[in-house]
């Protein structure tokens, strides 16, 4: 009997698409699954139990070529519209569900997946923990006392558990890397434009990405290849790039890989475990024929492009809300002390961005890839930004970002890759980061060190 709490997305499509699987049954399967684990977790906001299974049972009815996600389930993160459902922002401001599916999740639903719920986030996903204080606190499945990261922390709990297969998070300042990294799954953030936003203009202006948590590689790029491409209202478009799931497919030559500890943050020092983590894979990649060396990337300092556009970012989305007064005090506290952000502040941080690009991008005239930490420090126990104002909560954050941020602001493809659990018994990711444009050669790599060095499909304690 298949077990479907390891089973991908990729491979539960080919099943229901074979008729081994009805939709209906990993649907139900799925939602047992939610109902058991989540109440340790807190990894969903909502639960669309009837929603999914009547979806489920429209797929197996459904005539006709099947699509690459047939039948499987996929949860969704807080901040995208889901139809009948309220997009919270991680909080209680907004009362009055969407009328219709935002474009990504559209987009899913076109492939034959079946949504199965929203999940938590922290408010407007300003932090890279998942607590709230109308949501609460989201628990790492690998130990329930640590944090799954954020702010697609929900999304990494549910796909990290094996409740849903796949999830997708946002990214604006490592929010699918982060939780990536803290819950053992593979996350890469695309090139800035390569996913639409619509129906908004961009995602916190050049910093925002949206895209899947996924256990394997292959699932990621199937994803990807489903909800990528640009709208006519998208601010930010991406370059060419070939398919996805053909670049995960295939071997990646010998390529100049470069690896480097030091963090873009001053001040900031990395765990040793993380350390070991990129010697370790440095090691790895030598032995699989890449040309590896340790480099010093000569960071550029994106601080003065990338805080205009985060509380532009977190203010243009609670002008949006209908009920400011319900905001969480820490995230009213963050608005008035982003009043300094106006239009034309943030438009020069955006012209800033591209500064910041072309310095950070020197590195990749002598590499292919650079290989990084994702984070600096090993996943905090829960409550690390409880009862904190802002001014605390960044200074608790700077562990988190300070590997992840920089590329958001270039906007440059970056993934975060398993390494398997290390010696606290947490799991353990690298940061390996592309060229502008080129996810493909991530794919290709990652790929070829989860062949080489296979991670654990889920948690062992979510069994």
């Amino acid at each position: 009997m298949t077990d479907l709490r390891a089973t991908g997305a990729a491979e539960t499509a080919r099943l229901v698409t074979a008729g081994d699987l009805t939709a209906r049954a990993v649907a139900d399967a799925a939602l047992d699954r939610i109902a058991a684990a989540d109440p340790a977790l807190n990894a969903f906001s909502v639960v669309l139990a009837d929603a999914a299974r009547a979806e489920a049972d429209a797929r197996d009815d459904q005539p006709g070529e099947r699509g690459p996600l047939h039948g499987v389930p996929v949860a969704i993160k807080e901040e995208l519209d889901v139809a009948g459902c309220v997009t919270t922002f991680g909080g209680e401001a907004n009362s009055t569900p969407a009328a219709e599916d935002g474009e990504v999740v559209r987009r899913l639903r076109a492939a034959g997946a079946v949504i199965v719920g929203k999940t938590t986030m922290p408010e407007f996903g300003a932090w890279p923990y998942t607590e709230s204080s109308s949501r609460g606190i989201t628990r790492n499945p690998w130990d329930r006392t640590r944090t799954p990261g954020g702010s697609s922390g929900g999304t990494a709990a549910a796909v990290a558990s094996g409740m849903v297969p796949v999830g997708i998070g946002g990214d604006g300042g490592g929010s699918i890397r982060i939780p990536s990294a803290m819950c053992g799954l593979f996350g890469l953030k695309p090139q800035r434009g390569r996913v639409t936003t619509s129906p908004h203009a961009h995602l916190w202006w050049a910093l925002g990405t949206v895209g899947p948590l996924s256990r394997t590689v292959l699932d990621s790029a199937l994803v990807y290849d489903v909800i990528r491409g640009s709208t006519p209202g998208d601010r930010f478009r991406a370059g060419e790039s070939g398919s996805f799931v053909e670049a995960a497919g295939r071997e990646p030559g010998r390529l100049r890989v470069g690896w480097s500890t030091k963090p873009v943050s001053v001040g900031v020092r990395p765990d040793p475990i993380h350390v070991r983590a990129v010697e370790d894979t440095a090691r790895l990649l030598s032995e699989l024929g890449h040309d590896v060396r340790q480099v010093d990337p000569r960071y550029p300092d994106p601080t003065a492009a990338f805080v205009p556009q985060f509380f532009a970012g977190l203010r243009a989305e609670a002008d949006e809300v209908e009920h400011y007064e319900r905001l969480e005090r820490r995230t009213r506290e963050t608005y008035r002390l982003g009043s300094w952000a106006s239009p034309r502040v943030t438009e020069w941080a955006v012209r800033a961005s591209e500064k910041v690009s072309v310095k950070a991008n020197r590195v990749f005239q002598d590499v292919d890839v650079l290989l990084t930490p994702t984070t600096a420090h090993r996943p905090p126990r829960v409550g690390v930004i409880d009862g904190r104002g802002t001014v605390g909560s960044a200074l608790q954050a700077m562990p988190a970002i300070a590997y992840v941020a920089l590329w958001n602001v270039a906007g440059n493809p970056a993934a975060s890759v398993p390494c398997g659990p290390a010696e606290d018994g947490l799991p353990v990711g690298v940061q390996l980061v592309g060229r502008t444009d080129d996810e493909v050669t991530l794919l290709s790599l990652s790929a070829q060190l989860e062949r080489a060095r296979p991670w654990p499909l889920t948690a062992p304690s979510a069994g």
